[in-house]
């Protein structure tokens, strides 16, 4: 059976299921079989960036007023 090449965008959708914590037992082991390692890390990193930036800006906008 060939393994498919997953795609970065694929491995950001997997990343932000696993932030929000729903995700199907299916979908886990689908990801496992096709998903980059590298892909992964690097996706984990940008998402908890886009995290943290969000609270920053709803911490400045509660604070400013």
């Amino acid at each position: 059976m060939e393994k498919k090449k997953s795609t970065f965008m694929q491995s950001m959708k997997a990343v932000m299921w696993g932030f929000l914590g729903v995700r199907k037992k299916s979908g886990l082991q689908e990801d496992v079989a096709t998903l980059s390692f590298v892909h992964i890390i690097i996706a984990g990193v940008v998402g908890a960036l886009i995290f943290m930036a969000i609270l920053l800006l709803i911490v400045k906008a509660v604070v400013s007023h």
